[in-house]
């Protein structure tokens, strides 16, 4: 697996806020399918600079997620305020252990800072599923990791490093299969992002035959970091000094 693409390209398939306006917009439709539409890729658009962070390299967010489906269709969910897509490119996992993959995003409040939200298709749309809570402060940002089961035991977890230029700590959330998350750990010292960086590095290294591994740097940068879920717990390890973004990129490779 390698490192997360820069900004603004597809993703395929392969990974209400109060005050807030969301709306699911049917952009363009081919003939009924029989079976369930399934997302196969999702991208951000409409770009706005209605929050200027510059977190990732610029002042420019997006207001919307445009989901592709199997039959060539495509749905868009819409912020018409308050809200935006501060993300690099829309995740997309299976969360809920159905076969079908939903989006995992980051988006940020004008007021209250970044969530991690997952989104999923339901029927000849997509809509808001769940969401973590915002931050609490206006620019302050969280670069999401991804979703796996961590600890082995059916469930899926997901993953994110809250605030990886200040807090940079690892936080870990439960699907439970109903709509929930739940905070599962937590563990300081670890980040993925650097302020102005359009790519965000790591992800979660998931090989034959062993538990899926959280890969990240430490605080520092000094080194590639190796974590897992056991017993509710995080626990890392160093790997190689880190040198460079390839560093991260070759660490989630299987040998």
């Amino acid at each position: 697996m390698s490192r997360q693409a820069p900004r603004h390209r597809l993703r395929p398939w392969g990974r209400a806020a109060r005050g807030a306006a969301v709306m699911a917009v049917l952009v363009g439709a081919g003939m009924p399918a029989v079976a369930e539409p399934v997302a196969v890729a999702a991208r951000f658009d409409g770009p706005t600079t209605r929050y200027p962070h510059g977190a990732l390299g610029d002042d420019v967010e997006f207001t919307t997620l445009t989901v592709t489906m199997d039959s060539g269709a495509e749905v868009s969910v819409h912020w018409a305020r308050d809200v935006v897509f501060e993300d690099t490119v829309p995740l997309l996992a299976d969360v809920d252990g159905d076969g079908a993959p939903e989006i995992i995003v980051t988006e940020s409040h004008a007021h209250q800072g970044a969530r991690m939200a997952v989104y999923r298709v339901d029927g000849e749309a997509v809509r808001l599923d769940v969401a973590t809570p915002f931050i609490g402060t206006r620019f302050r940002w969280l670069s999401r990791i991804g979703a796996a089961d961590l600890d082995g035991d059916g469930v899926v977890e997901l993953a994110y490093i809250d605030r990886p230029h200040l807090a940079k700590t690892l936080r870990v959330w439960r699907y439970d299969g109903a709509g929930v998350l739940s905070p599962v750990a937590e563990l300081a010292g670890l980040t993925n992002h650097r302020i102005g960086d359009e790519v965000i590095e790591g992800g979660i290294r998931s090989c034959p035959g062993e538990v899926p591994q959280i890969v990240t740097a430490d605080a520092n940068w000094s080194f590639v970091q190796f974590t897992t879920l056991e017993d509710g717990a995080l626990r890392t390890k160093h790997g190689d000094p880190y040198r460079g973004a390839e560093s991260l990129a070759d660490a989630l490779i299987c040998e």
